[in-house]
């Protein structure tokens, strides 16, 4: 159902309100201070933060369960010219065995916030194993309540709490939410 109804929102003449086309400052923040390595965006949408990375000299791999929207994010990385530095997935954050690491970076803006909780530990194992130890996780996620499932920082220090430890947690503005750093052991 979840993946129905995501899938029908890329088929709208606008775009969903989450796909904005801009990266955020967070993120700009991390690549201006950490050297190019092996980025994955999970829920990467439309490939927005896959295409900055990549200008930004990473490999960068982007995974989404929308064909349409990964389709688009295909055709953003040729038109911006960084093909050979990005690739795009059609899958579930959930299951990620077809892929390898190590990763030095991971991304996550509004994937995990929206995942039932029993999908979480999947989730939670699969980034642990991709990402190399001491390696980062950028997580924006909403707090609970509202359409979101939402998290707060206790529910991401538990998920993680044996692979990641938190580094830093940002709140957010406007509705509740938060930037959370966490460093793999």
């Amino acid at each position: 159902m979840r993946r129905i109804f995501f899938s029908v929102l890329y088929w709208l003449p606008r775009r969903p309100r989450w796909d904005t086309g801009t990266t955020p400052p967070e993120l700009e923040r991390f690549v201006a201070n950490a050297p190019p390595g092996r980025a994955l965006d999970l829920g990467c949408g439309t490939g927005t933060n896959v295409v900055y990375l990549a200008r930004h000299g990473w490999e960068a791999v982007g995974v989404d369960f929308v064909g349409r929207a990964i389709a688009k994010a295909r055709r953003r990385a040729r038109e911006a010219g960084v093909p050979d530095r990005s690739s795009f997935f059609i899958a579930d954050v959930t299951r990620l065995q077809f892929l390898s690491g190590p990763f030095d970076l991971a991304l996550d803006i509004g994937c995990l916030h929206s995942l039932p909780v029993r999908d979480r530990a999947a989730y939670a194992a699969a980034l642990a194993r991709l990402v190399r130890p001491g390696g980062v996780f950028l997580l924006y996620a909403f707090a609970p309540g509202g359409p979101a499932t939402g998290l707060t920082a206790d529910d991401v220090r538990a998920m993680f709490t044996d692979r990641f430890d938190v580094v830093r947690v940002e709140e957010g503005r406007g509705r509740p939410s938060a930037w959370y750093t966490l460093m793999k052991r």
